[in-house]
């Protein structure tokens, strides 16, 4: 990758610049370019489409998508630090590279970028989950994104992908699994990175479905998986008393058993019952 882009090992970058990994903005920096451009694959034909990155950092996973044709990357970094770096990977790809220093969790970058639009990041690990919650809850549906391909720690991406009965199953795995296909595509052990973290971590890859599976309202399907979940261990006419008056017969209705568990339903009988809380709540 150094040669075909002309700039130096991200090693040597991390050097010049004085970028040791600050455990405060979640950093674990992905230094193998071999690796970087295979994630940036993972996100599929780039090239006729502006990629949104969250924390770059000194732009190992920047120079993958760039040199794997991206059309144009609009990279977001909090880390003041890094801005050089990535000054020089954008030197190097004229017009194709614009940072924007800031918090991804206040900035909405949609004015800087033109669809059809990707997501690929590795994202800092403290705000990886709730960033993903943010993509996949949009006031309108189908997203401004055709497809997430972000790196988790491999817990988190097992919650994406897991199916009823697991451990890994609850609310990430319903929201994610409603609006889009999602799957675990890479993974990559602790000491692919620098600092090593203490867990391994996983690529999973989202592809926005142009309508969720099932139709619920959203505002109702959320609260919902977030209140059963919440006391996992609970029968479900105890975890959701608080849902709606009678919750017993609203679950009959829609043929759940009452002592069922959160983690026992499939997706399509939280939808099922998202819309019965809904109907009753408007007759009520």
């Amino acid at each position: 990758m150094a040669a075909i882009d002309g700039l130096p090992p991200l090693r040597e970058v991390i050097t010049t610049h004085g970028l040791a990994a600050r455990k405060s903005l979640g950093q674990n920096f992905l230094l193998d370019l071999n690796l970087t451009a295979k994630i940036a694959r993972q996100a599929g034909d780039l090239s006729q489409c502006d990629v949104l990155e969250i924390g770059p950092g000194p732009g190992g996973l920047t120079r993958g998508l760039l040199a794997e044709g991206a059309r144009r990357v609009l990279a977001v970094e909090k880390d003041a630090r890094c801005l050089p770096a990535l000054e020089e990977i954008a030197r190097a790809y004229p017009g194709r590279l614009e940072v924007i220093e800031g918090d991804a969790l206040k900035i909405d970058p949609l004015a800087h970028l033109t669809p059809p639009i990707r997501i690929a990041a590795n994202l800092p690990y403290n705000v990886g989950t709730e960033l993903l919650v943010r993509w996949l809850t949009p006031p309108q549906w189908p997203p401004v994104w055709q497809s997430l391909t972000l790196m988790f720690q491999r817990e988190v991406a097992e919650r994406i992908t897991a199916l009823p009965g697991s451990k890994a199953y609850g609310r990430l795995a319903i929201l994610s699994q409603w609006r889009a296909d999602a799957r675990i595509v890479l993974s990559l052990p602790p000491e692919a990175f620098t600092p090593a973290p203490k867990v391994s971590s996983a690529v999973v890859h989202l592809t926005a479905l142009a309508e969720p599976r099932y139709p619920a309202d959203p505002a109702m399907l959320s609260r919902l998986t977030a209140t059963a979940f919440q006391q996992r261990r609970k029968m479900l006419r105890a975890a959701l008393k608080g849902m709606a008056p009678g919750i017993e017969d609203h679950l009959r209705a829609v043929d759940i058993d009452p002592t069922a568990r959160a983690e026992t339903l499939e997706l399509s009988q939280f939808c099922a019952l998202a819309r019965q809380l809904s109907t009753a709540r408007a007759a009520g």
